[in-house]
């Protein structure tokens, strides 16, 4: 069980983050503090839960062989409540009235290949910790390093996302921010699985 608050925590706390960021509560740039609260989390919780707090990480690591499809599926329900959890909790914070928009994030192709593109660069660096290629003791700066450079990316024809749970919380869900992230994490992980020739457990 306490994987699963673990990612419900961490799903909340980056949604949070970038809610609060959106609404200009932060001085410095939201994909910044979306990479340093991912890289905390990873130094702090991933000893509980691998901290992927992304539904389309758990569906990439799933694709390593490194979860269950019952595992992943309770990771990814977690996250999604995280992420809702923050959408209530961010209407506090900045007066907002809190309300899903299940479909309220563009589906046109180029926001999905800019998600897409922007997943392989983060997910790349996620696979390198997740095969054990990555010291310890910087497995926190790769991941939240991978996100920064993916976000970055992303931003030039994007939300810049690159997590559907945090696209639901931040009212930027639809086809393309779910999907498009999903088949880049698969693209990301195994593409670095395939470089290291590392094979599946």
């Amino acid at each position: 069980m306490k994987k699963y608050i673990a990612e419900l925590l961490g799903a909340f706390l980056l949604t949070l983050v970038v809610i609060l960021s959106l609404a200009g509560q932060f001085p410095v740039s939201t994909p910044i503090l979306a990479g340093l609260t991912l890289g905390l989390f990873v130094y702090t919780a991933g000893g509980i839960s691998g901290a992927h707090i992304n539904p389309a990480v758990t569906i990439g690591i799933w694709s390593l062989g490194k979860i269950t499809p019952p595992e992943a599926a309770k990771y990814i329900v977690a996250q999604f409540a995280g992420a809702l959890l923050a959408l209530w909790v961010g209407s506090l914070f900045t007066g907002a009235t809190a309300s899903l928009n299940f479909m309220g994030g563009s589906n046109t192709m180029i926001v999905g290949a800019a998600e897409f593109l922007g997943t392989i660069i983060f997910t790349f660096g996620i696979a390198a910790v997740v095969l054990g290629k990555i010291p310890t003791d910087i497995t926190g700066v790769v991941i939240g390093g991978s996100l920064l450079l993916g976000l970055s990316l992303a931003a030039i024809k994007s939300n810049a996302v690159l997590n559907p749970a945090v696209a639901l919380g931040i009212g930027s869900f639809s086809w393309m921010y779910l999907l498009a992230p999903i088949a880049g994490s698969l693209v990301g992980m195994n593409l670095y699985k395939w470089l290291v020739g590392q094979r599946s457990l």
